[in-house]
């Protein structure tokens, strides 16, 4: 019986040969993570709506926008820097988008974004969770959420 290490042949439908899966001890696939946890003077659901919102979004971060509520909708930001496709909207509460921004090099995969929105007392908390961004570019992903996301948006929030 093979164990969890071994090779495992698997036939390919409506082909002859088969797909040797390994999985080796050794080997391990490191994922970057990115996490933020931010809590603006707002309910969750008025942040989850703003972020969703082409005009409350552009208000916020002062550049055009393209996005929608429904799974495959195009996201695009500051002028085609921030690129991809609504993945998942759990209204109020879950965005999922693919993600990338100018900087990923052609052959660099695209980048996972997950968004949840909570209550906090009176104000929202968004936990961001930003998967698989490249290194060359995790810096300045890092950094970026804050000064182009969350300071704006305590700023546009603060003047309402």
């Amino acid at each position: 019986m093979p164990g969890l290490h071994d090779p495992v042949a698997l036939p390919l439908s409506g082909q002859d040969d088969s797909l040797d899966i390994c999985r080796k001890r050794d080997e391990h696939i490191m994922r970057s993570v990115i996490k933020q946890t931010v809590v603006l003077p707002a309910p969750a659901d008025a942040l989850f709506e703003m972020y969703l919102d082409p005009a409350e979004h552009k208000t916020i971060t002062g550049a055009e926008v393209t996005i929608g509520r429904e799974i495959g909708c195009e996201f695009c930001a500051f002028d085609g820097v921030l690129t991809g496709v609504i993945l998942a909207v759990v209204k109020p509460r879950l965005i999922v988008q693919s993600w990338r921004s100018s900087l990923f090099k052609p052959d660099d995969l695209d980048s996972t974004l997950i968004l949840t929105f909570a209550p906090q007392g009176e104000h929202g908390q968004i936990d961001l969770v930003h998967l698989d961004v490249p290194d060359h570019d995790y810096d300045g992903v890092t950094q970026g959420w804050e000064k182009y996301y969350w300071s704006p948006w305590r700023q546009y929030l603060k003047s309402r």
